[in-house]
């Protein structure tokens, strides 16, 4: 049975809590590691300094953690292909009149997005984005949806009657 690349990383940094700190910070932040051995966010080189400090360690354990990283095929695999999401409107959503759905979910997550956005079509709303952490990464993860417009709170009880949400949030 193939391993998950998260246990993977999970596996290999679980003696070293700093070492895996930097890994979660990179896969979070969608930091790639590339042939030249530094960091980059896109294309802009991230220092040693920025990332130990949004991970809360040493910066020395950065560089141990790179050649972790270096020496094993997989986690090199993983950690180069990482690409940064882009822009989440959630933040300024209000400012464009969007609306914004936080929607916590569960151990069963499997078909949140699609009734969620089969509620929101219903109501005749556009949906302009949708991000969801990985309920494999996160304790909680939050499904987060951006909406042509402010959605109604109605919309909440319809929302918790779907499995695996266990909490929402609309503003």
């Amino acid at each position: 049975m193939m391993i998950k690349m998260w246990q993977k990383v999970n596996e290999k940094f679980k003696k070293y809590p700093a070492r895996l700190r930097v890994a979660e910070k990179m896969i979070e932040l969608g930091l790639s590691l590339k042939d030249d051995g530094k960091i980059y966010c896109g294309n802009l080189k991230i220092s040693d300094k920025a990332l130990a400090t949004a991970a809360d360690v040493d910066r020395r354990a950065i560089k141990s953690t790179i050649e972790i990283i270096q020496e094993d095929a997989e986690l090199y695999n993983l950690f180069a292909n990482i690409i940064p999401a882009g822009t989440l409107l959630k933040n300024i959503a209000k400012s464009l009149d969007l609306g914004v759905i936080e929607i916590e979910v569960g151990s069963a997550s499997e078909g949140i997005l699609a009734s969620t956005s089969n509620l929101i079509s219903k109501k005749g709303i556009s949906i302009r984005q949708a991000y969801a952490e990985d309920t494999e990464l996160q304790e909680n993860p939050i499904l987060t949806i951006i909406t042509e417009e402010p959605v109604e709170g109605e919309l909440i009880n319809e929302f918790l009657k779907i499995k695996g949400v266990t909490r929402v949030s609309i503003y």
